[in-house]
Protein backbone atom coordinates (compact mmCIF):
# COMPACT_ATOMS: atom_id res chain seq x y z
CA UNK A 1 0.00 0.00 0.00
CA UNK A 2 1.07 3.63 -0.71
CA UNK A 3 0.46 6.94 0.36
CA UNK A 4 1.50 10.13 -2.17
CA UNK A 5 1.71 13.63 -0.55
CA UNK A 6 1.41 16.67 -2.42
CA UNK A 7 2.85 19.48 -0.77
CA UNK A 8 1.94 22.53 -2.67
CA UNK A 9 4.27 24.89 -0.22
CA UNK A 10 7.55 26.60 -2.11
CA UNK A 11 9.34 25.41 1.05
CA UNK A 12 10.06 22.03 0.90
CA UNK A 13 11.45 22.01 4.40
CA UNK A 14 8.56 24.44 5.51
CA UNK A 15 6.24 23.65 8.23
CA UNK A 16 3.69 22.37 5.73
CA UNK A 17 6.38 19.92 5.42
CA UNK A 18 7.22 19.01 8.58
CA UNK A 19 3.52 18.59 8.71
CA UNK A 20 3.76 15.90 6.22
CA UNK A 21 7.14 14.54 8.28
CA UNK A 22 4.79 13.58 11.14
CA UNK A 23 1.66 11.62 9.12
CA UNK A 24 4.55 10.02 7.50
CA UNK A 25 6.41 8.91 10.37
CA UNK A 26 3.01 7.02 11.47
CA UNK A 27 2.14 5.59 8.12
CA UNK A 28 6.10 4.46 7.78
CA UNK A 29 5.33 2.27 11.43
CA UNK A 30 2.20 0.79 10.16
CA UNK A 31 4.35 -0.56 6.49
CA UNK A 32 2.62 1.70 4.83
CA UNK A 33 4.94 3.81 1.64
CA UNK A 34 4.89 6.75 1.38
CA UNK A 35 6.18 9.66 -1.67
CA UNK A 36 6.50 13.26 -1.29
CA UNK A 37 6.36 15.76 -4.15
CA UNK A 38 6.82 19.30 -3.50
CA UNK A 39 4.74 20.76 -6.13
CA UNK A 40 5.01 24.37 -5.28
CA UNK A 41 7.29 26.47 -7.53
CA UNK A 42 6.03 24.62 -10.33
CA UNK A 43 4.44 26.42 -13.49
CA UNK A 44 0.69 26.72 -11.99
CA UNK A 45 -1.65 26.87 -15.18
CA UNK A 46 -5.43 26.94 -14.99
CA UNK A 47 -7.87 24.20 -16.25
CA UNK A 48 -9.86 25.40 -19.47
CA UNK A 49 -12.30 22.57 -19.26
CA UNK A 50 -11.48 22.13 -23.03
CA UNK A 51 -12.22 18.04 -22.61
CA UNK A 52 -9.17 17.43 -24.65
CA UNK A 53 -8.02 15.49 -21.41
CA UNK A 54 -10.85 12.81 -21.84
CA UNK A 55 -9.82 9.20 -22.68
CA UNK A 56 -5.89 10.17 -22.57
CA UNK A 57 -5.59 10.29 -18.36
CA UNK A 58 -3.11 13.38 -19.35
CA UNK A 59 -3.75 17.15 -19.71
CA UNK A 60 -2.60 18.60 -23.03
CA UNK A 61 -1.13 21.80 -22.35
CA UNK A 62 2.45 21.86 -22.45
CA UNK A 63 3.80 24.81 -20.96
CA UNK A 64 3.92 23.53 -16.97
CA UNK A 65 6.52 20.78 -18.34
CA UNK A 66 4.46 18.09 -17.93
CA UNK A 67 4.54 18.03 -13.78
CA UNK A 68 0.83 18.07 -13.94
CA UNK A 69 0.16 14.41 -15.85
CA UNK A 70 3.11 13.01 -13.83
CA UNK A 71 1.46 14.25 -10.30
CA UNK A 72 -2.08 12.50 -11.97
CA UNK A 73 0.11 9.10 -12.65
CA UNK A 74 1.22 9.21 -9.26
CA UNK A 75 -2.29 9.23 -7.93
CA UNK A 76 -3.56 7.06 -10.16
CA UNK A 77 -0.44 4.43 -8.73
CA UNK A 78 -1.47 5.46 -4.78
CA UNK A 79 -3.76 4.19 -2.40
CA UNK A 80 -3.74 7.33 -0.88
CA UNK A 81 -3.22 10.70 -1.48
CA UNK A 82 -2.59 13.47 0.78
CA UNK A 83 -2.74 17.27 0.36
CA UNK A 84 -0.70 19.38 1.91
CA UNK A 85 -0.76 23.44 1.80
CA UNK A 86 0.33 26.49 3.21
CA UNK A 87 -2.48 29.15 3.59
CA UNK A 88 -2.23 32.40 1.28
CA UNK A 89 -4.96 34.29 1.82
CA UNK A 90 -7.67 32.11 3.63
CA UNK A 91 -7.25 29.67 0.34
CA UNK A 92 -4.46 27.11 -1.01
CA UNK A 93 -1.57 27.77 -2.85
CA UNK A 94 -1.80 28.69 -6.72
CA UNK A 95 0.00 25.30 -7.43
CA UNK A 96 -2.08 23.56 -5.14
CA UNK A 97 -5.46 24.95 -6.76
CA UNK A 98 -3.59 24.07 -10.34
CA UNK A 99 -3.03 20.09 -9.51
CA UNK A 100 -6.37 20.14 -8.15
CA UNK A 101 -8.39 21.61 -10.97
CA UNK A 102 -6.70 20.02 -13.24
CA UNK A 103 -6.55 16.51 -11.75
CA UNK A 104 -9.84 16.65 -11.35
CA UNK A 105 -10.82 17.38 -14.27
CA UNK A 106 -8.75 14.23 -15.31
CA UNK A 107 -10.48 11.91 -12.84
CA UNK A 108 -14.18 12.98 -14.19
CA UNK A 109 -13.32 12.77 -17.83
CA UNK A 110 -11.78 9.08 -17.62
CA UNK A 111 -13.96 6.82 -15.62
CA UNK A 112 -13.48 8.39 -12.42
CA UNK A 113 -9.97 6.09 -11.58
CA UNK A 114 -9.54 8.15 -8.58
CA UNK A 115 -12.81 7.01 -6.92
CA UNK A 116 -12.58 5.82 -2.91
CA UNK A 117 -8.86 5.80 -2.97
CA UNK A 118 -8.61 7.46 0.78
CA UNK A 119 -7.79 11.62 0.68
CA UNK A 120 -6.25 13.74 3.55
CA UNK A 121 -5.51 17.29 4.04
CA UNK A 122 -2.82 19.59 6.44
CA UNK A 123 -2.68 23.32 5.98
CA UNK A 124 -0.16 25.35 8.09
CA UNK A 125 -1.28 29.28 8.97
CA UNK A 126 0.39 31.99 10.12
CA UNK A 127 -2.91 32.79 12.01
CA UNK A 128 -6.06 32.86 10.12
CA UNK A 129 -7.86 31.07 7.20
CA UNK A 130 -6.70 27.84 7.28
CA UNK A 131 -10.55 26.35 7.51
CA UNK A 132 -10.90 27.46 4.45
CA UNK A 133 -7.58 26.25 2.62
CA UNK A 134 -8.52 22.98 4.75
CA UNK A 135 -12.34 22.99 2.62
CA UNK A 136 -10.90 23.68 -0.39
CA UNK A 137 -8.66 20.53 -0.18
CA UNK A 138 -11.59 18.43 0.89
CA UNK A 139 -14.23 19.73 -1.26
CA UNK A 140 -12.03 18.18 -3.99
CA UNK A 141 -12.00 14.63 -2.48
CA UNK A 142 -15.83 14.64 -1.80
CA UNK A 143 -16.26 15.54 -5.55
CA UNK A 144 -14.18 12.89 -6.92
CA UNK A 145 -15.78 10.27 -4.64
CA UNK A 146 -12.94 9.70 -2.15
CA UNK A 147 -12.70 8.50 1.39
CA UNK A 148 -11.54 11.53 3.60
CA UNK A 149 -9.84 10.51 6.92
CA UNK A 150 -10.13 13.08 9.98
CA UNK A 151 -8.15 13.46 13.13
CA UNK A 152 -8.49 14.65 16.45
CA UNK A 153 -9.24 18.43 15.32
CA UNK A 154 -9.17 20.14 11.90
CA UNK A 155 -5.64 19.40 10.38
CA UNK A 156 -4.08 22.75 10.52
CA UNK A 157 -0.36 23.64 12.28
CA UNK A 158 0.39 27.27 13.51
CA UNK A 159 3.29 28.94 12.47
CA UNK A 160 5.17 31.33 9.81
CA UNK A 161 9.33 30.91 10.08
CA UNK A 162 10.18 27.90 8.59
CA UNK A 163 10.17 24.96 11.91
CA UNK A 164 7.86 27.21 13.98
CA UNK A 165 5.24 24.65 13.76
CA UNK A 166 7.32 22.35 15.87
CA UNK A 167 6.25 24.40 18.90
CA UNK A 168 2.34 23.26 17.62
CA UNK A 169 2.41 20.33 19.86
CA UNK A 170 -1.50 19.55 19.28
CA UNK A 171 -0.56 19.90 15.38
CA UNK A 172 1.81 17.25 16.30
CA UNK A 173 -0.59 15.22 18.19
CA UNK A 174 -3.17 15.68 14.90
CA UNK A 175 -1.07 14.82 12.54
CA UNK A 176 0.41 11.56 14.13
CA UNK A 177 -3.04 10.80 14.70
CA UNK A 178 -4.26 11.24 11.15
CA UNK A 179 -1.06 9.08 9.85
CA UNK A 180 -2.92 6.29 12.27
CA UNK A 181 -6.25 6.45 11.07
CA UNK A 182 -5.03 6.50 7.66
CA UNK A 183 -2.82 3.49 7.56
CA UNK A 184 -6.46 1.86 9.77
CA UNK A 185 -8.52 2.46 6.58
CA UNK A 186 -6.29 1.51 4.38
CA UNK A 187 -5.94 -1.94 5.69
CA UNK A 188 -9.47 -1.70 6.64
CA UNK A 189 -9.99 -1.21 2.69
CA UNK A 190 -7.84 -4.19 1.97
CA UNK A 191 -9.64 -6.36 4.22
CA UNK A 192 -12.83 -5.44 2.81
CA UNK A 193 -11.57 -6.30 -1.10
CA UNK A 194 -9.72 -9.38 -0.23
CA UNK A 195 -13.03 -10.38 1.58
CA UNK A 196 -15.06 -10.10 -1.20
CA UNK A 197 -17.05 -6.86 -0.97
CA UNK A 198 -17.26 -4.92 -4.22
CA UNK A 199 -17.39 -1.50 -5.41
CA UNK A 200 -20.58 -0.26 -6.46
CA UNK A 201 -20.87 0.65 -9.82
CA UNK A 202 -19.81 4.47 -11.10
CA UNK A 203 -23.42 6.65 -11.84
CA UNK A 204 -24.40 7.64 -14.50
CA UNK A 205 -24.17 11.79 -13.79
CA UNK A 206 -23.64 14.19 -16.02
CA UNK A 207 -19.60 16.55 -15.60
CA UNK A 208 -20.56 19.26 -13.69
CA UNK A 209 -17.17 20.98 -13.76
CA UNK A 210 -17.45 22.41 -17.13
Amino acid sequence: MKVVIFNGSAHPKGNSAIMCEWVTEELSKEGIEVEMITIGGKVALSCSGCGACTGKNACVKPQDGGWINAAFQKMLEADGILLASPTHFSDVSVEMKSLIDRCGMMNLNNGHPLRHKIGAAVTSVRRGGAVCTFDTMNHWFFINEMIVVGSTYWNMGVGLKQGEVRADKEAEINMRNLGQNMAYVLKSLAAGKAAGVKEPAVPDVPNRER
